[in-house]
Order: C-alpha cells, then structure tokens, then sequence
C-alpha cells in the first residue's frame, strides 16, 4: 500500500488495531487493509517481586497503555500526517493466566497475580486429581483455589475474576467477556461446545466453593470465539486508552485473547499439525492436536486456539531475561569502552558471535530461572552459570550457553509431547524477541527439537499483530468463513516464511548439553535453598 492509500485508510476509519500487554512491553500496531502494519507504538515495563508476588499495579496498567497508544498516535501523525481518532476494530491481547479479582464495586481485592507465580502448588495437584485434567500453578482456577485453601478473607466478596486482557477489555467496553484460547487458561474448555466443562464446574463447587456466595461460573468472564463480536469502545474507555479526547467511541472490539492465542494468529498456526514457539520473557510452545493425547502430564497444558481447536500447550516461566541481563552487561562493558552500540546491534554482535562456539557449549552450564519451572520441579529460582576448570570458557560458547540455556527447559517439555505421545507437527514456527537477530534462535529451536523452524517477516510483530487479525477478522470475514480459511487465503496467501533445517551438529551437540543440564538440576536447586 502506498502512503495515500494509508492515509486514507486511517482517516476513514478502516485501519484496525491491536494492543498486547507483554510482559516487558506494550505494543500496539495498527494494520492497513492489507493486514500489513503500517504504524507501531511501545511502551517498556516491568514486573516487581512485592511481598512475595510477581505483580503490576492497576496504575502500571493504564500508564503504559495511555503511553503506548499515545507513541502510536504520534507515529501515525509522523509517518501520514494525520490525526488517529477512529479504527475498523480493536482487539487486545495480554499474558496469559493470573488472577485478577474484584468486587461488585470493581475494586481490586487483592494484588494481581501473574503467570509467574508459583505458589499454587497444593492447589493444582488437588485441581488435577479433581479433574483427571492437568490445571498448572500460573491458571486462574489454581490460585482461586489456593486462596480457598488458605482462607484469604477477600474470597468471599468476589463478584468477578478474570486474566488482564480480560480487565482492560471490560474498563474499554463494559463486557465480561474473554476469548476461547485465553478462557482455555483460565479453566478447563470442553471443545464440544467451546464453553468451560460443565462437569469440572460442579465439581469445583462442590469441593471448594461450598458456602461461598458465589457459583464459579457467576464469576468468570463469558466465553467467545474468534469472529464473535465482543461489545464497543464505550465514552470512558476511549477516554482511559487516549485522555487526549481524540479518540472516538463506538469501535468495536474482537473477544480479548492471550498471548498464546495471538501468537498463534501471528504465525498461522491455528490448523491441525501445526505449531509454534514464542521466545521472550517466558516461552512457550503451542501445538495444535489431530486428536487427544493419550494420557494427563503434568508437564502439558490443555488450552484452544482463539477457534477453540484443542491444543498442547509447554510452558517456561524463563526464557530471555537472564541472558537479557549478560547482554546488558556486556553493553555496559561497551560503553566503558567508549563503544557506543544501540540494543540491536548489540544483540546481533554477541548472538551471532555465539554460532561460532562449541555444539555443546564446551562444557559451560547456565539455568537461567529468575523464577520457578514447574516441569523440573521448581518452585523458586536463581539465575546462575557454572563451569569446570577444563570447559572451553570463550565468549561465543559463553553466549551459546545462554541460548541454549533459553530453551532447554522447552525442550524436555517437548520431548514428551512429540516423542511420548507421537505427536506429529508439519510445520513449526518462531516468533518474538529470540528471533529478531535473523538465523540465530531459529538455528537454535531447530536443534533443540531436531526439524524444521520458520520465521515470517512479521515476527518480531508478535501478539499485537495477531489480535489485530484477529480484529480484522471479526469485522471482514464472510459468512461460513473460519479463522484458519481466512488466515490462509487473506493473509498469509501461501507465505511460509524462511524455513531453517536443523543441523547435525547443532542436535548432536544440544543433546550433549540437555544431558549435563539435567544432571547438573541439583546444582540449581542448592542455589535456591543456600541463596
């Protein structure tokens, strides 16, 4: 599209936008008729760890919002020349999980827990046995659960319980409501009617809700699937995401998704056989199932594409922040230099250097947990790298560790996806911020699954690029149409991206490295006990 066709595009009203609330950054990109972006706005963020909860307040929320939508105002007014005031759609995404409850006031009655927290340990095994279904620590029903248990006075004044996408949705249209894929980690979704499983419900209240004013279903959001309209942007809400003024009200909004969902929007990854990987703070993989597994693990997620198609779901809690943090560290060591190099190039410099280490690192260790991981068994973390006087101790096995280090705990969730239960995947794709230096994540997932991995142009657009799809294809598609049609026919029309096939050597020598990582698992446990 050229610029004329942009500007008019977005003075008319039918450009269509797309907010996700990651968990370092909130990103909006706004898509032309051709689904392409053509303006972007960011806003940088953090988690704390307070009172032993990994949290963001409600002031966080709307403050990085109100600056993100407002950076992307001020992109389109550089690049076109003219005011944002209305869209086609909106959609917005968050991460997934947490626990989000208020009262009928809609006051917040405790601190917003995220999927990072992992304190619901008790909860979820009682959860699971309950439900012959595996509930993780991070979903919303396990720390409802756990509050229960341990009598948390707040419970019984809970009118609505919901995930942030969720909250920031019903402060814009006034609708509860939430999209299949992320209501699917919020509670268990019976795919034969795309709605929570009835029979869980029951036994829930039976188990833990008894006396207790409320019905577990009162209290959660409505569930929709893709194409379903969601409610309109309401005189508040428009005045919450732009206190400017300029934005109208009246836009409507697609159901709200997790970053799950969008990520597999992004990546066309919502067909059977189909799956893909986003690396960022946390990582996760999403697998979309021919069929049901054969048994529960504890290590795989049940969850639904925003269709409400059955999916295996790994999840990390870690991924990119300690290696963030070696990078930054090194940039500092630049800047004492007198080397002045921006974030990308920094990054590119130390992730390509690392291709040119050992296979297996040299013997280098590194867990990378600022927090627990539930599929070894963790409920706290501590960072930390470790090596023996003979291992090859340069910078590029150094950096290759760390990469390696990302994935590994990936990689044995995965492992008994695809080789316990035989899961078969046709393609496999890669998405977020590991992925933006071209070839160097992609060559790393690719040995550490042993295939093929793609990456589109359009990854490092993320989930803000996919619940805009996901707007757009709400407001545009036809009657009968389904999400995996229209992405394949109107977006990506045959694109498969750039495929990376996965190198002997590199398999060989993450296989080498997943073997020490698993043996040296004690080495990481007795930092957490002794740190």
């Amino acid at each position: 599209m050229n610029i004329e066709t942009i500007r008019r595009a977005i003075a008319g009203g039918k450009a269509v936008l797309g907010i996700e609330l990651g968990s370092t950054r909130i990103k909006a990109v706004l898509i032309g008729e051709d689904h392409a972006p053509i303006a972007s706005g960011n806003y940088d963020w953090e988690n704390r760890l307070e009172n032993g909860i990994w949290t963001y307040s409600l002031d966080d929320v709307w403050t990085g919002l109100q600056s993100c939508y407002r950076a992307l105002a001020g992109d389109v007014r550089a690049r076109y020349g003219v005011e944002l005031k209305t869209v086609g759609a909106i959609g917005i995404s968050a991460m997934m999980h947490g626990y989000m409850a208020f009262d009928a006031e809609g006051r917040l009655l405790s601190p917003f827990r995220t999927w990072r927290n992992t304190m619901t340990a008790a909860a979820a095994r009682e959860l699971t046995e309950l439900f012959s279904f595996n509930i993780p620590q991070r979903w919303s029903v396990a720390h409802l659960a756990q509050c229960i248990r341990s009598g948390e006075e707040h419970v019984a004044r809970i009118d609505y319980l919901t995930t942030l996408s969720g909250y920031v949705h019903w402060k814009l249209t006034g609708e509860r409501v939430l999209g299949v894929g992320e209501a699917s980690g919020m509670f268990p979704i019976d795919s034969r009617t795309n709605d929570y499983d009835a029979a869980m419900l029951g036994r829930f209240d039976e188990r833990f809700a008894a006396g207790q004013p409320w019905k577990l279903r009162d209290i959660l959001p409505r569930v929709l699937t893709a194409g379903d309209p969601a409610g309109t942007l309401t005189e508040a809400g428009a005045k919450l995401l732009d206190p400017s003024g300029q934005l109208r009200a009246g836009i409507p909004l697609c159901p709200p998704e997790g970053d799950a969902g969008t990520g597999m929007t992004a990546t066309n990854s919502v067909a059977p056989r189909t799956g893909n990987v986003s690396a960022g703070t946390s990582v996760f993989a999403m697998v979309v199932l021919e069929k049901p597994l054969a048994r529960v693990h504890e290590e795989i997620d049940m969850v639904a594409t925003p269709a409400g198609r059955p999916v295996a779901m790994v999840h990390c809690n870690n991924c990119t922040s300690d290696l963030n943090a070696w990078v930054g560290l090194f940039g500092e060591f630049a800047r004492l230099a007198g080397i002045e190099l921006s974030a990308g190039e920094l990054f590119g410099l130390l992730y390509r250097h690392a291709l040119e280490g050992d296979a297996d690192c040299g013997g280098l260790m590194a867990y990378n947990y600022d927090s627990g991981e539930h599929i070894t068994g963790f409920e706290a973390g501590r960072p930390l790298f470790v090596r023996t006087p003979e291992s090859a101790m340069t910078l590029a096995n150094f950096m290759r560790t760390h990469l390696y280090s990302a994935l590994s705990v990936l990689k044995i969730g995965l492992d008994i996806l695809l080789d316990g239960e035989g899961v078969r995947i046709d393609r496999m794709y890669g998405h977020g911020g590991l992925f933006k230096t071209k070839g160097v994540g992609q060559r790393v997932l690719a040995a550490a699954i042993d295939a093929p991995v793609s990456v589109m142009e359009t990854a490092g657009e993320g989930g803000a690029w996919g619940v805009a799809l996901l707007a757009a294809y709400m407001l545009q598609r036809e009657a009968g149409e389904s999400l995996e049609d229209y992405l394949a026919s109107r977006v990506f029309d045959g694109k498969a991206g750039e495929e990376m096939l996965p190198d002997a050597a590199d398999v060989a020598g993450f296989r080498a490295f997943i073997e020490r990582y698993r043996a040296g698992l004690p080495i990481e446990r007795a930092a957490v006990e002794s740190l």
